[in-house]
């Protein structure tokens, strides 16, 4: 970008840049928002790009189908509107002006008082294209919606926040999507509400506000313990795709780490069909035990250091909602949710997002939410399992900063399809010893050394440490090595 423009004088060219990222934040798109400003689309992109230089920020994630504002992003699109409203009115005379066009001045005039203050700028009209409704009109008949204490009305005020249309809708706010969530897990909502909202959120891509209010609201509903209240050190979400067919090796990483003293919640939901209770079984055949509630988990974890709470035992109006997949053949914001809501209160998240556009999203609502150490694991799968023989990326926050880590793939070793064993047989079988498979144990490793750089909040130099420190709790895992130690006794990572 050219320096001049950084400029405290050069006024005009910030303004244009400021007019150009409300046309953005309300089309979402680089095409739309040129042809709102009546320029090109190249011109548009270019200045997107001085916008993020001058606010050192992103400012936008691109999903599949539109632009998602970040956090910095969205909290200047109120005040945006109203300066591009105030700008439009500026431009174009008033009607009062045009009938006074060639005709004399009264003196009078002159000595009226000045103005001496102006109303608010969000409060002002704006002059938009013929026949398009005023953002100020539109607000006042969502605001007589939102009068009444009927809930289902309150829950179409967000819809019709969100689905009015382009350049007349808006994400919701934190409170918002809270708001209209809780009145969703209450029972409170038509179904046909139910589905409009989740799939008009996720055509449009949530925002980290969006996702979260729909975070608090679902550990309101929940009663989520408070940080402090239990000491769970790890929250390991594992939420696996229906179409996943690959053998959970993250569960025997996550004993690892209960083995060494840290205290682990697993929770997810094994998908439906061809990998239905797979979590279940792969978890019962290592002795991860499964918990039928949160109390009778948090009971488990005190006393043995590791549980998996599948997401039914949690609450059934979440299990409902997530298996909506099945009926909307498409992922819904509750899928998003999910890895982020820590039903124990745990001091580190360790969670995988499949989709890229996805991950900064994730960390970004993650920062919202207060949580000190995170960390997103790119991947082919909904969980925290790393793939050694691919380039990966992290995405950690940890002390308040945040930080992008690249780990480049490593030589694949050769990968040795069972035989005579069932799959589940086999998988336990690389636990228990019976079964040798270098491929699966580079994965068990590279995944454990990860959660222990996410536990420790340690920088990305650590990371050979925390391997090589995986490396022995794996060896050390046998039966006739000695017992675990307490869970107070955790294996730090020096």
């Amino acid at each position: 970008m050219d320096s001049a423009l950084r400029e405290p004088g050069l006024k005009l060219g910030r303004l244009r840049l400021l007019l150009a990222l409300d046309a953005l934040l309300v089309e979402g798109s680089v095409n739309r928002a040129a042809e709102r400003l009546g320029m090109s689309a190249p011109a548009m992109s270019r200045l997107l790009g001085q916008i993020r230089d001058v606010y050192d920020d992103p400012i936008f994630i691109r999903s599949s189908r539109r632009l998602i504002p970040t956090p910095f992003a969205e909290s200047m699109r109120q005040r945006l509107r109203a300066l591009a409203a105030e700008a439009e009115a500026l431009s174009r005379p008033q009607e009062r002006e045009k009938a006074m066009v060639g005709a004399a001045m009264d003196p009078a005039d002159w000595a009226r008082p000045p103005v001496v203050e102006a109303a608010p700028l969000a409060a002002r009209p704006s002059i938009l294209l013929e026949g398009e409704p005023s953002p100020e009109a539109f607000a006042r008949k969502l605001a007589s919606l939102g009068t009444s204490e009927d809930t289902r009305k309150r829950l179409a005020k967000h819809i019709a926040t969100l689905g009015a249309g382009i350049g007349h809708s808006r994400p919701l706010t934190a409170d918002e999507a809270e708001d209209a969530f809780s009145i969703i897990l209450d029972g409170e909502a038509d179904p046909v509400q139910i589905g409009a909202l989740l799939s008009v959120m996720n055509f449009r891509g949530e925002t980290a506000a969006e996702l979260t209010g729909l975070v608090r609201a679902a550990r309101t509903h929940l009663q989520a313990t408070r940080p402090g209240a239990m000491s769970v050190d790890l929250d390991w979400p594992a939420y696996i795709s229906p179409k996943s067919r690959r053998m959970p090796w993250f569960l025997q990483a996550a004993l690892l780490l209960a083995q060494a003293g840290h205290r682990i919640l697993l929770h997810g939901l094994d998908g439906g069909g061809g990998t239905r209770a797979k979590l279940v079984s792969a978890a019962t055949a290592i002795g991860i035990p499964v918990s039928a509630t949160t109390a009778s988990a948090t009971e488990t974890i005190a006393r043995q250091g590791i549980a998996y709470l599948p997401v039914a035992a949690m609450s059934s109006q979440l299990h409902r909602l997530h298996m909506l997949y099945g009926l909307f053949e498409t992922r819904s914001p509750v899928n998003s949710l999910m890895p982020l809501l820590n039903p124990l209160a745990a001091r580190a998240i360790l969670m995988g997002v499949v989709r890229p556009a996805y991950r900064e999203l994730h960390r970004d609502a993650g920062a919202l939410l207060g949580y000190e150490y995170l960390t997103v694991m790119g991947g082919s799968r909904d969980t925290a399992e790393a793939t050694p023989f691919r380039s990966t990326t992290l995405l950690r926050r940890a002390n308040g900063q945040t930080e992008t880590l690249f780990l480049p793939a490593s030589p694949e070793p050769m990968a040795y399809p069972p035989t005579g064993m069932t799959s589940i047989e086999y998988w336990r079988g690389v636990w228990d010893g019976t079964v040798d498979d270098e491929r699966a144990t580079t994965i068990i490793n590279s995944t454990a050394a990860i959660a222990l750089l996410t536990l420790s909040g340690a920088g990305a130099d650590r990371l050979d440490e925390c391997l090589i420190a995986a490396k022995t709790l794996w060896e050390r895992r046998r039966k006739d090595l000695p017992e675990r130690p307490h869970p107070g006794a955790k294996t730090p990572v020096r």
